[in-house]
């Protein structure tokens, strides 16, 4: 089935234009990245803390919304998950860092004062409520005989950022389920918290490597795929197609003041995987004219301006089914999915763009340049 008939547009043609326009939209998104101090990460990849709960009824997740809301956590990730008649409910939050701050203000203070003299001290420690301060004090103790606690004046900063940052995750835990208990009245819909988990620092910088690296595989693995398949300049044309898909995918999401979480992550890979297929499609229409249509000595730029103009009917009808569904998930998905839906949205219409305005070019530029070297 084609979408409309025979076209003749010069692809080509419009390279620089199209290389320009790519150009400012990546400028737009760096200069957003810069301004905002980096990209917005999420729980994932900064830590913060995970409530596993067990309602006894069928919950509402707008109620727990609104009852998190009244109590300044309108920001909490709230999602239900297992079999329906279970009734689980994952709360995720992410925890501003001021563990390491508040870790290195008792460090210079013990410096300074040589030692803690008192527990009351703490009090003159800057940040200092921005944790459970009588749960904090109840873990130190001045004498080192008291073995079951911590001696203030001995233990180390990295330690001490480790047990700050528990007091403080485990506040967050009791403010929710105060929260929640709050909104749904006693005997309404009971509920027991099944587990806490804290996502360390250390945990969130290595998801952050290996996002990283996942998407770096990802696209050395397509060069030596399509580098195989076709040939290197087509290998090149396509890594740099894929590169400029997931620049102007972060660079939107960036702008949209979405948070970098792993469903994103994972949308980033889809994109790849959806834009080299598109890409794909078009190099063997390519590679098939070239072939034929050499031996009549039609000009480079005809022949690939014909073989993306032949894959276009079928560019369009993949690209339109694709949003569609995509579209639907992120207007009725819900906030849950929306980062990874929007991520989605602008990957499949820039994926199906560069296919044909920047991968192909790309290969057109290369040709071009081995053939005035050998003349």
């Amino acid at each position: 089935m084609r979408f409309f008939g025979k076209t003749q547009i010069d692809f080509i043609g419009l390279r620089k234009k199209a290389f320009l326009l790519s150009g400012i939209i990546i400028a737009i998104g760096i200069t957003s990245i810069v301004l905002k101090g980096g990209l917005k990460l999420g729980l994932d990849f900064t830590g913060g803390i995970e409530v596993h709960l067990k309602f006894e009824k069928s919950p509402s997740v707008a109620r727990i919304r609104s009852g998190l809301a009244k109590i300044g956590l309108s920001k909490a990730i709230i999602q239900q998950y297992g079999k329906k008649e279970e009734n689980l409910v994952l709360i995720r939050y992410k925890v501003e860092e001021a563990s390491q701050e508040i870790a290195s203000e008792i460090i210079n203070y013990r410096r300074t004062h040589k030692e803690f003299t008192a527990l009351q001290e703490l009090r003159n420690i800057p940040g200092i409520e921005a944790v459970d301060y009588e749960e904090l004090v109840s873990r130190f103790s001045l004498d080192p005989l008291e073995k079951e606690k911590v001696d203030l004046n001995q233990i180390e900063e990295e330690s001490l950022v480790s047990l700050i940052r528990q007091v403080t995750h485990r506040k967050i835990a009791a403010t929710i389920e105060e929260g929640v208990k709050r909104e749904f009245e006693e005997g309404e819909n009971s509920f027991l918290i099944q587990s806490i988990n804290l996502i360390g620092p250390q945990v969130s910088k290595e998801l952050q490597k290996s996002a990283i690296l996942a998407i770096v595989f990802a696209l050395i693995g397509m060069l030596i795929y399509i580098a195989w398949r076709f040939e290197l300049k087509f290998a090149l044309g396509a890594v740099i197609a894929l590169a400029h898909d997931v620049f102007i995918s972060v660079a939107a999401l960036s702008l949209g003041n979405y948070e970098i979480t792993l469903p994103v992550i994972a949308a980033v890979l889809t994109i790849i995987g959806y834009s080299l297929n598109d890409t794909i499609v078009v190099y063997d229409r390519i590679r098939e004219n070239l072939k034929t249509q050499r031996k009549g000595k039609i000009p480079l730029k005809e022949i690939i301006n014909l073989g993306i103009n032949q894959s276009l009917s079928r560019t369009i009808i993949t690209s339109l089914t694709t949003l569609l569904v995509v579209s639907a998930l992120f207007i009725w998905g819900g906030a849950i999915i929306h980062g990874f839906a929007f991520a989605l949205l602008i990957g499949v219409i820039v994926g199906t763009y560069s296919s044909d305005f920047i991968a192909a070019p790309v290969v057109y530029i290369w040709r071009k340049k081995n053939v005035a070297k050998r003349t």
